[in-house]
């Protein structure tokens, strides 16, 4: 469920696609810290709190992007509140 103070668009938001960064996988508001990778984390049973204390610069709504972000992508549905940079 998406928080109300947050809607899923401002979510996706917090995902950029840079060509030049990791070859251009979904990352986190420009972080190097890529988006499979927190889903990752979540998929080992690794909690949010968890994630938060090992990723001091990550926000609760962070996370809620990435889940945002596949949820996206398994329903098929418009991604376009990503930020596509171009390659510099």
């Amino acid at each position: 469920m998406v928080n109300e103070k947050m809607g899923e668009a401002e979510l996706l938001k917090r995902i950029i696609i840079n060509p030049s960064i990791f070859g251009g996988k979904p990352i986190i508001r420009g972080m190097r810290i890529k988006v499979e990778n927190i889903l990752a984390l979540l998929e080992q049973g690794v909690t949010i709190k968890e994630i938060l204390e090992d990723y001091p610069d990550l926000e609760p709504d962070d996370i809620r992007a990435c889940l945002a972000y596949a949820r996206a992508l398994v329903a098929n549905e418009s991604l376009e509140a990503v930020n596509v940079e171009v390659a510099r």
